[in-house]
Formats: structure tokens, sequence, C-alpha cells
């Protein structure tokens, strides 16, 4: 296993090139170092042991990597969310240029034809990870995703920009309970973000997660248009942190919800997997690369699903991650805005939590 680490103050990143995964991120604010990200508790395990067939992505689990396609792989042979999450990334440079890095990787494999790059940049005094990924080349259309992932000790708020519904896929992640459970009702769609059909007939609150004990559930969220900015906050409790993932609705127009909270009794997840949410940023359908490629329920409604790798030559999405402490009192988080130099949070009672940003990354 190759990690590639480096650090500009106050961030702290290191990506495993078995699997393009960021395998730790660290932030500093002030005299606080913040994780903001989930590492599976098999990852280090020497002992782990892992069914046959498990793929590398889920062997690896760790912080966040690229999707293409989304979920499952039904056109072009690879497991699940695709090459990019489950083969070997090479370290192809580091450039550092004033107050700057930007580390650049390339994935050994193609997907549908098109070469897969990597762009992670760090930028001095910003509480963020700045990553880019790129295809140029291919044919036909892919869908694609940024899989991050979460882990709360106790609980969390979670604020997001405004959507136009949140909807649930057909089938649930875990019909046999012999194997595992899920608790919210499939198919479902509200826009009530405080009031998603549960199965039993009740209603879960998805701004606090967990939304129930013991679960493995999805859901698509749907921005609702007219934004320049999407966002998402997870204000964890006991960590006293809020972590903030950024894109472009017009390039990302869904958010993807994965729910893990040992929802799962086989292995490797064994019951253990728990207080995880995955925050998913994506142009896809939730049923797999081929749905996402034809019209389906997102596609009708004018969601884009897939990138036409034929007709967008050099295609470019774009993510930001990034977290800062919570300060006492401070409140639920009501908005997120930008300005020139500067990314303000704002609360509850009317109190702003401004951090160094680029605005400039994601509008380019």
């Amino acid at each position: 296993m190759a990690i590639c680490s480096f650090d500009l103050d106050p961030v702290s990143l290191s990506i495993d090139l078995s699997v393009g995964h960021i395998a730790g991120l660290k932030i500093r604010d002030g005299d606080r170092m913040l994780s903001p990200l989930h590492r599976a508790p098999w990852v280090d395990d020497p002992a782990a042991r892992f069914p046959e067939g498990t793929p590398p992505n889920v062997r690896r689990l760790s912080g966040d990597f690229l999707c293409a396609p989304f979920g499952r792989n039904d056109v072009e042979p690879a497991p699940s969310h695709g090459w990019p999450a489950n083969s070997g990334w090479d370290h192809v440079e580091t450039v550092s240029l004033e107050n700057r890095l930007t580390a650049v990787f390339r994935l050994q494999r193609r997907v549908m034809g098109a070469v897969v790059e990597k762009r992670m940049t760090l930028i001095a005094g910003h509480p963020f990870v700045y990553q880019e990924h790129s295809f140029s080349g291919g044919h036909g259309a892919v869908s694609a995703a940024h899989h991050v992932m979460v882990h709360m000790a106790d609980g969390a708020d979670l604020a997001v920009s405004p959507k136009q519904s949140a909807r649930t896929p057909p089938d649930a992640l875990e019909t046999d309970p012999e194997r595992g459970r899920s608790i919210l009702a499939y198919p479902a769609s509200t826009a009530d973000l405080t009031a998603f059909p549960l199965a039993n007939g009740a209603v879960a609150d998805l701004t606090k997660y967990p939304v129930g004990e013991r679960h493995e559930d999805f859901l698509t969220l749907v921005e609702a248009p007219g934004r320049p900015l999407g966002w998402s906050v997870i204000s964890r409790n006991a960590e006293q942190d809020r972590i903030i993932v950024l894109k472009r609705p017009d390039v990302l127009p869904v958010t993807m919800l994965w729910m893990s909270n040992g929802g799962r009794d086989y292995a490797p997840w064994s019951g253990r997997h728990t207080g995880v949410l995955g925050i998913e940023d994506a142009r896809a359908s939730p049923s797999g690369h081929a749905d996402s490629c034809r019209e389906n329920e997102l596609s009708l409604s004018g969601i884009p699903t897939a990138f036409d790798l034929a007709k967008e030559p050099g295609v470019v999405m774009r993510q930001i991650i990034g977290a800062c402490a919570a300060a006492p009192g401070q409140g639920r988080v009501t908005d997120v805005t930008a300005e020139e130099d500067s990314l303000l949070v704002h609360h509850e009672g009317g109190s702003i939590c401004r951090l160094n940003y680029d605005p400039g990354f994601l509008a380019g």
C-alpha cells in the first residue's frame, strides 16, 4: 500500500494510491486539530477477513473517493463505483507556487476510454481541500460522484442548501433481515426534509443524524434551481466541529446521503460500521450506470444524470471539503455564502463564522 502525503498549514492530507481514497485529513483550527473524515475500522486491522468478491473500495474504505460511474457498474466491466474507487493511481507531480500546493494524480485504468486525473489543492491559511477530477477523451456517457464520508461519535445536525425534494430509490439497501436492516420507506419522496417517510409509517427528520438505530439507508437530495453554491454542513455533537462540503449545483445537481449506522451484519461491516454519513455530490442516478445514461426519474425532471464524454470534451467536476471548530452557543447553521475571499457560515441568532476561501475555484 502506497500513501502520498502533503501538507500546507492548516491542512494535512494523504491519498491511498491503491484506490485513490483520501486516507487521512487533518485541519488545524487554532489549538484544535480536526479530523473531519471517516476511515472504516477494518482498513487498519491486519486480522480483517473479507468475503470472496469484496471490492477494493470496501476493503480500503476511507475519507472520500471518486465514483465513475456511481453505484452499479452495468455498462463496462468494473467493480461498484468504477475503477477510480477500486484501482491504482499514479502520483504525477506536486506543484508549489507561492502559497498554494497542487498534487496531481492519474488513474492507471481508463473509464469509458477516458483518462482520469485528480488534482488536490491546498492554499495556505485555508481550512479546505480543493479537489478536481477531470475526464479527457473517452466515449459514451458516465455518471460520477464524490463520496465524502463523515463519522460522528454522538450524532450530528445536517444543514444543506435548498433542495426541491428528497427521494429514496425503488429498493432498500438491505432487504434480508438475516443480513441487515433499512428503515426508510422505499420508494418515497418529500419536499420536507424534517418529515421523510419511514417504512413503519412514521417520519424521520433528515436534519438530525442518525435517524434511527442499527440501519443502512440511502436517499437522493435534488438541488433547488437558481443558486450558484451547493453546500452541506455536518455539525458533529461530540466533536464540536462543522464539516463543510461545497459544490456547483449545475455540475453536480444531486447529493446522495448514505446512512450507515450498524445496519449491515455481514463481514466486513459486522454491525461495527456505525455513525457514518456519506455526502455524495453527484451527477448520477442512484440505480447505476446504465440507468444514468437513459431516461430516468431524475432526467425526466430535467436533472442531468451523466456526463457525455464525446460531446463534453474535458469534463471537469470540482468539490471542496473543509472543517472548522464550532463555538459554544452558535446555534444551527442556516446558510452558507461566499464573498471575494471568504466563506460565511451563518447561524441561528445571526452570528457568522468567516473562513478563508477561494470562490474562484468552483467558478472555474
